[in-house]
């Protein structure tokens, strides 16, 4: 007898049948490889289909009228996404009757496009491979749990008498089943002539004078009536309310949500969006602080599906058909994201593609929906207090401010310093004070290496501790704390306050110059840069000056520094929890990102605005994972020690577990080599030496010539 093989060998084939031969190889090997799916050479009642899919622009209605044409369909599964799908026959013969005059049948698709079907056999449609997605972890589906007369118990046993105290649901204009809590969607909430009415108050003509706000976003047209929604900063001006309120024609639609209890009070803030087909919004929750708590959406012209998401992971996808309400109360208004996915068609239920509702996963009832322009109006009311919702974790109101952004301008930087530097120092000079009373000592070595008689100017003194140890020369010392100068000048000191970038010392005065952990408080190159001349500007020529920064590497030719050590014996004072910000939260010691803060590359928000970068809050004892950097400082003893501290610097975060107030200093950590190259650029200096001391990049310099400058002659006159 003959193989297989051979009588294979004995068939003529036309080009195009040897065309599809091949072409149906490939897609089986294709289906094997990336979704194991194993097709199998002889006639089954199933059949997958490829190129037949949702993820390819095939419409459900589409397919199915293709495959009728083989005989009877006992179903049809499409999976959402996918470039396939699955179809039983209602015998063998049917189904080869489809694979035999339908395979590499062309078919139009949702983009006016076709695409080429071709089918394969399959044994049997398995629903775990048809379903795209397993089950969440932790969760499992138990069948039979109960007996048929068990289950006709506990259905007798629910009581569907409506009561008086019963919180009804209108079935007919709502599907509250497996939303997010407090969210509704409400159908046909307004006739076919109140949608063209309310479409035709909406003018999009622009005008010089125009008395609303008109914006064109990255992703939609957008128009504000009643207050205008800012997104730089996603809130409201409540003092500057635009001219006229909202249209006249949505009172009537205003009117009956409040009678009928969706609202309490009228909204006073309208924001008008134009969605073209592909279009979409990211996920957002509308700030607290601009809002009160419920907030209406109503969809005209084009229906669309929204994605909410919980902060766990859950999410839901909503259908919102045209002419319908969303609803937005409590925990879907204040704890979900909510936003649209930017494509031109949707995955819809079948047999709701005109309703609302939750999307499925029963892949027997999607198809395709496409999307048309669609006008969103959106309905707030202004808050004018704090808001004190239940979800103080996604609440601007109940939140500290997040971290400050890298600071550009000069003015920016200035704030920053005055805000994280300054301020902070003021508030913790006695307990900074208590914790800095041993000298370094390569520090100490430099001092006393100086000749009897020298000047020596510390810039940056704090409490003064390097001022007295060589008592053969001339000290002075300056800080820009009154608060740290008043403790030196106590401790007996020559101490008075100045900011290191304009000290009121005559130029050439000093044989040595310290700045001990002071310039790497600056908060640009450009400043720290100035710090370092105005060092070299005091200093006689032969003059030498010391630098010490933090470093970025804390662990250097295999050792930690001791503030690294420090971690794991507790003897950190400032060891303790940390401010809890989004921008540290997942933020790893292990992982070290050396990117210098200058190649940090500024980023979009989700309306395509440009931002800067934040500067991360570090977690003490551990590596830096950034240059730019806020430390934090857990204030310990009686804070009223602290003279002249005020309440005016920042909202303090306190440390619950200690009760303690946490502040946070700016600190621009430096990586090897960035010191030295930043000195190499002042003119009139010479590096003398260079090193790392437990943590920190030193350097010292000495002034080889006098230069002329407009600071030099400034000084000159003081």
């Amino acid at each position: 007898m003959e193989s297989s093989m051979d009588r294979l060998k004995c068939v003529r084939r036309s080009k195009e049948e040897k065309k599809l031969l091949r072409r149906q190889i490939k897609i089986s090997h294709t289906l094997l490889k990336h979704e194991g799916i194993n097709t199998v050479s002889h006639p089954t009642k199933h059949l997958v289909v490829s190129n037949g899919g949702l993820g390819n622009g095939v419409s459900r209605e589409s397919l199915l009228e293709v495959l009728k044409e083989g005989g009877t369909v006992e179903s049809l599964l499409t999976p959402p996404a996918k470039p396939y799908a699955f179809v039983t026959y209602s015998s063998i013969e049917a189904c080869q009757n489809a694979y035999t005059f339908l395979n590499g049948r062309a078919l139009q698709c949702q983009e006016e496009q076709s695409v080429t079907i071709y089918f394969s056999y399959v044994e049997k449609v398995d629903s775990d491979r048809s379903v795209p997605c397993a089950l969440p972890p932790g969760l499992l589906v138990l069948e039979d749990v109960v007996s048929p007369e068990e289950e006709l118990q506990l259905l007798h046993a629910v009581d569907w008498t409506p009561h008086t105290d019963d919180v009804t649901v209108d079935s007919d204009r709502s599907v509250p089943c497996a939303l997010p809590p407090g969210l509704l969607v409400l159908e046909d909430v307004v006739s076919p002539e109140e949608e063209l009415q309310l479409l035709h108050a909406v003018d999009w003509t622009p005008h010089t004078d125009d008395v609303t706000v008109q914006k064109a976003l990255k992703h939609r047209r957008v128009k504000h009536y009643g207050y205008e929604f800012r997104y730089d900063n996603n809130n409201v001006d409540k003092d500057k309310p635009l001219p006229d309120g909202l249209p006249a024609e949505c009172d009537a639609l205003l009117q009956r949500c409040l009678a009928d209890g969706h609202i309490s009070v009228l909204p006073d803030q309208l924001t008008v969006n134009q969605y073209q087909s592909g279009q979409g919004i990211p996920p957002h929750v509308d700030t607290h602080s601009a809002f009160e708590d419920t907030i209406l959406s109503l969809s005209l012209s084009a229906k669309t599906v929204m994605d909410f998401k919980h902060p766990d992971g859950r999410s839901v996808a909503v259908v919102l058909p045209e002419r319908s309400l969303l609803v937005m109360k409590g925990e879907s208004r204040y704890l979900w994201t909510h936003g649209i996915t930017p494509r031109k068609f949707d995955v819809v239920p079948v047999l709701e593609a005109g309703g609302s509702g939750v999307m499925t996963s029963d892949l027997s009832n999607l198809t395709l929906s496409r999307r048309g322009t669609r006008i969103s109006l959106t309905f707030r009311k202004i808050r004018h207090t704090p808001c004190s919702c239940a979800y103080p974790s996604a609440c601007d109101s109940q939140r500290l401010p997040p971290p400050p952004t890298v600071p550009v301008a000069e003015g920016d930087a200035c704030r920053l310093e005055s805000q994280y530097v300054h301020q902070v120092y003021e508030e913790i000079s006695s307990h900074f004070s208590s914790t800095r009373h041993s000298p370094w000592p390569q520090v100490r070595d430099f001092l006393l290496s100086l000749p009897p008689g020298s000047v020596l100017a510390d810039i940056g003194c704090g409490n003064g501790k390097y001022l007295g140890i060589n008592p053969e020369v001339m000290s002075v010392g300056c800080d820009r704390s009154a608060n740290l100068v008043q403790i030196c000048i106590e401790r007996g000191h020559e101490g008075f306050v100045s900011d290191a970038l304009s000290v009121p010392l005559r130029s050439g005065s000093c044989d040595a110059c310290i700045s001990i952990a002071v310039i790497h408080h600056f908060s640009t190159q450009e400043r720290r840069q100035a710090a370092v001349r105005e060092l070299i500007r005091l200093l006689k020529v032969g003059g030498r000056a010391l630098i010490y920064v933090w470093a970025m590497e804390q662990e250097y030719n295999n050792q930690k520094s001791k503030y690294l050590k420090e971690r794991t014996t507790g003897t950190s004072m400032e060891n303790g929890k940390e401010l809890k910000t989004e921008e540290n939260k997942t933020n790893q010691p292990e992982k070290h990102d050396r990117k210098m803060s200058s190649d940090i590359k500024c980023t979009e928000d989700g309306f395509g605005n440009v931002t800067q970068p934040r500067i991360h809050v570090h977690t003490n004892r551990t590596a830096f994972l950034s240059q730019d950097l806020l430390v934090p400082w857990h204030l310990k003893g009686n804070a009223d020690k602290n003279k002249g501290a005020t309440s005016s610097s920042t909202d303090v975060p306190v440390d619950k577990t200690s009760q303690s107030p946490v502040f946070h200093r700016y600190y621009h950590v430096f990586q090897q080599g960035e010191l030295e190259e930043m000195c190499f650029s002042v003119a009139g200096v010479k590096v003398l030496r260079r090193y790392h001391d437990q943590g920190n990049w030193c350097v010292e310099l000495e002034k080889t010539h006098y230069t002329s400058s407009k600071d030099d002659i400034a000084q000159e006159k003081v």
